[in-house]
């Protein structure tokens, strides 16, 4: 018989896989409040970043890099640590990160300038990269049921959704009463539970199931200045403008890093990624449905904000409540997910959630002129389509991939969403830039103007769907060679027996 769970401490042992989620009670808390912050850090401070620029008197340039610095740091580091995590311990580099995002936190209590407060948001960046894709292999690595498993990244994703929903809100109440810096410290407590959580939750590592090969130095570091340039590039070809070089420069820096980042890879004795992994069909159609599900999910939010706020003259308040009933269904829709898994199958559900988000943006692309109703589908279908997909994604890409290399595997699945989004915001701003010259925060709405201002909305949202489409029908055609492969195994089993 093999040994239960010690459920008066909350922890698991090394050997036991529980029964229930509720056995894994206290890691599934910790692994939750990890999520959390990464939601809930991004959404309060882009409410707080006015009251930020009056307070250190920031530039506009300097705000962008108080907000883009952590992202960066985060896409663009998340491989690394995803490859050390899978060679030293998945809990002791969260462990790691989370102690290392408390100091960040504590230290904004010192800030004067803009400079100070970019370099915290590095760090606090380069603290999310080292703990956010081990909340995803964690989860998955706390169960060997599939059914469970998709439950515990259920839950893990709910309680981000959470802060995502309510974090411009409550920050909003906080500002009306406090100094900015206490939104920030909220990430102590958040990660002294997560401490807690997984330290007395979460068994150490067996050296059975990690990397014994070196980390790939070379390639980490090509890889982080391939996603780190995909990230930066729009902002600064925005910044620096056509007649600068700098944009264009980065642009074949970045092309060039990811160019040798392939080479590197595929030469490597031990590399960051084993690409040929990547080929499989649980890898590769999961990476392509969070990839459209990513793209569709950041267009769709650029281009309600612009079709609410610029072409029907929306305040911000009123635009927040339009949003609502996404807020609703992603929040609501968390118990539907493990029951619809365990009815259609993980491919399935994969397929079936991703076309349901780009079918919410084709729906905005073609619809949303004639009136609010038509954005609301477009919501509700995206967000149901993301409470699924977000889930089941991970878990087929972690399925699919070698116990040793789950940190990594869920690198990738925040990488591909990251970058995925990043490419949809920068083409639907290019596509309204051309349509339509000058400043839309300035601009004189007159009939010709608004005119090409919805076309352009509608041309964006479409062509995005156009690519959005693609991607999920590479996931399809990935998902059948996994059913192909498994009935081959399957039959060359029973011909054997």
């Amino acid at each position: 018989m093999s040994p239960s769970p010690s459920l008066s401490r909350g922890r698991l042992s090394a050997s036991a896989a529980p029964a229930r989620l509720s056995d894994a009670w206290m890691a599934l808390a910790g692994l939750s409040a990890v999520f959390l912050f990464e939601m809930l850090d991004n959404s309060v401070l882009n409410v707080a970043l006015p009251t930020i620029g009056r307070d250190l008197g920031s530039s506009t340039t300097g705000l962008q890099w108080v907000s883009s610095a952590y992202s960066v740091a985060f896409g663009g580091l998340m491989l690394l640590f995803g490859a050390v995590a899978d060679r030293v311990g998945r809990r002791r580099v969260m462990l790691s990160g989370l102690v290392l995002l408390a100091v960040a936190s504590l230290s904004t209590t010192v800030i004067s300038t803009t400079g100070q407060l970019i370099a915290v948001r590095v760090v606090m960046g380069v603290a999310a990269a080292m703990t956010t894709p081990g909340s995803m292999a964690l989860a998955f690595r706390l169960f060997d049921d599939e059914g469970l498993r998709v439950r515990a990244l259920t839950v893990i994703s709910t309680a981000g959704l959470v802060g995502l929903a309510v974090g411009p809100t409550a920050s909003g109440f906080v500002l009306a009463v406090a100094p900015w810096q206490v939104l920030l410290l909220a990430n102590v407590p958040i990660a002294l539970l997560a401490l807690v959580g997984i330290r007395l939750g979460v068994a150490r590592d067996e050296p059975a199931g990690l990397r014994r090969d070196p980390v790939d130095v070379v390639g980490a570091l090509l890889g982080t200045a391939t996603v780190a340039g995909a990230l930066l590039t729009p902002t600064v070809l925005v910044d620096a403008g056509s007649a600068s070089p700098w944009g264009s420069l980065t642009l074949i820096l970045t092309a060039l890093c990811a160019a040798g980042f392939v080479v590197r890879e595929r030469t490597a004795r031990h590399p960051l990624i084993d690409l040929p992994l990547l080929a499989r069909p649980l890898v590769s159609s999961g990476l392509a449905f969070k990839a459209a599900s990513g793209l569709a999910v950041a267009g769709l939010s650029y281009l309600v904000t612009l079709q609410l706020q610029f072409a029907w003259g929306w305040p911000p308040a009123l635009a927040a409540v339009g949003t609502l009933p996404q807020v609703v269904v992603l929040l609501a829709g968390g118990r539907f997910v493990g029951p619809f898994v365990q009815r259609v199958g993980l491919g399935r559900a994969a397929w079936i959630s991703a076309a349901g988000v780009v079918s919410g943006l084709a729906v905005f692309g073609a619809l949303s002129r004639h009136g609010y109703v038509w954005v609301l589908v477009a919501l509700v279908l995206v967000a149901a389509g993301m409470r699924v997909v977000g889930v089941v994604a991970g878990a087929s890409v972690l399925t699919g991939l070698p116990v040793d290399q789950t940190s990594v595997g869920a690198a990738l699945v925040d990488t591909s969403s990251e970058l995925a989004g990043g490419a949809a915001v920068t083409a639907a701003g290019t596509i309204v830039a051309a349509f339509v010259t000058g400043s839309i925060t300035t601009t004189h709405w007159t009939a010709a103007r608004l005119g090409d201002f919805q076309d352009a909305l509608a041309a964006a949202g479409l062509g995005l769907t156009v690519v959005a489409a693609l991607l999920v029908v590479i996931g399809v055609l990935q998902s059948r060679n996994t059913d192909l492969t498994r009935s081959t195994t399957h039959a060359e089993e029973t011909a054997r027996a």
